[in-house]
């Protein structure tokens, strides 16, 4: 475990790791890697932040993490070095203003269908501005700054081009609109949830891996994203999976998420577990056989 701390800025302007590691993915130098949280607590936040991650997100969409203890976990990861993100339970500006006002360098929004709801989750991203007038986004953000080592007044004129927004595709209108999502100014990044895209699309969530329709639609959204000059990201449940999307030209990935990891090592320990009892069953019981083997010739 690495016990290096640095900032999760790289620059007075308050350029956030989140953004480096994928302006270096982007350039073939590897991928943005984080993981997932679906656990609540800032021991938890903390204690994975200590890996060696670009970024965490902390999952509030299907997580079991409620606003407070969001707020704990984004704490918790920046002050790693980390760069904290926050997917929220749904494209509601109320949800986008808590998770920024915590200090969120990205926020990730579920469920973006057509160019209309895209457009409205950059205006409630954002500050009003010449670049982003319609936008609403509440100017007290107290919490925010310490996350980007700025103060308040520097946050109001950055955050903007600072803070990443991040739309999921994954159902099949979100398909057949990704283009004009992809090119609305404000969205930084598409990223695919194959579980719910193969439900759109009729198939067993978990079989997407092998679905020929539900990786067509994923090279769609790929295509998409690099002729607007987008990022593309990709959720993957493993090293190997999110090593194959770098290689396809995908930027951002996790590497697994916590309740996986979790019920994965657990499982296959009380696997390993049975079978090292089977087997040493299996050799007293082969002993006393042949021991009683032996005693029936003496």
């Amino acid at each position: 475990m690495s016990t290096q701390i640095s900032s999760p800025v790289v620059n007075a302007s308050g350029k956030t790791k989140l953004r480096e590691s994928l302006e270096r993915a982007k350039a073939g130098h590897g991928p943005s890697i984080g993981q997932w949280l679906m656990f609540p607590g800032y021991t938890l936040a903390k204690a994975v932040a200590g890996l060696g991650m670009d970024w965490i997100l902390v999952d509030c969409e299907h997580g079991n993490i409620d606003d407070s203890a969001m707020y704990h976990s984004v704490g918790a990861i920046a002050s790693s070095g980390v760069s904290p993100m926050v997917r929220i339970p749904a494209s509601e500006p109320w949800m986008f203003k808590r998770a920024l006002d915590a200090g969120a360098h990205a926020i990730m929004v579920p469920m973006c269908e057509t160019k209309e709801q895209a457009e409205g989750i950059v205006k409630a991203a954002k500050y009003p501005s010449k670049e982003f007038p319609g936008a609403f986004r509440g100017a007290g953000a107290l919490f925010a700054p310490a996350n980007f080592n700025q103060t308040g007044r520097e946050y109001l004129f950055t955050a903007n081009r600072n803070i990443m927004v991040c739309v999921q595709i994954e159902t099949r209108l979100a398909i057949e609109n990704v283009e004009a999502i992809a090119n609305v100014p404000g969205i930084d990044m598409l990223f695919i949830g194959p579980n719910d895209l193969a439900a759109s699309m009729g198939y067993v969530a978990s079989d997407h891996g092998s679905i020929p329709e539900v990786q067509e639609a994923g090279k769609k959204v790929l295509e998409a994203a690099k002729e607007a000059g987008k990022y593309a990201g990709y959720f993957a449940m493993s090293a190997g999976a999110a090593a194959q999307k770098y290689r396809e030209g995908w930027e951002f990935m996790n590497c697994g998420a916590d309740v996986v990891a979790l019920t994965s090592w657990m499982s296959n320990e009380m696997e390993t577990m049975k079978s090292m009892i089977q087997s040493s069953e299996g050799k007293t019981k082969e002993s006393k056989d042949a021991g009683a083997a032996r005693g029936g010739y003496s």
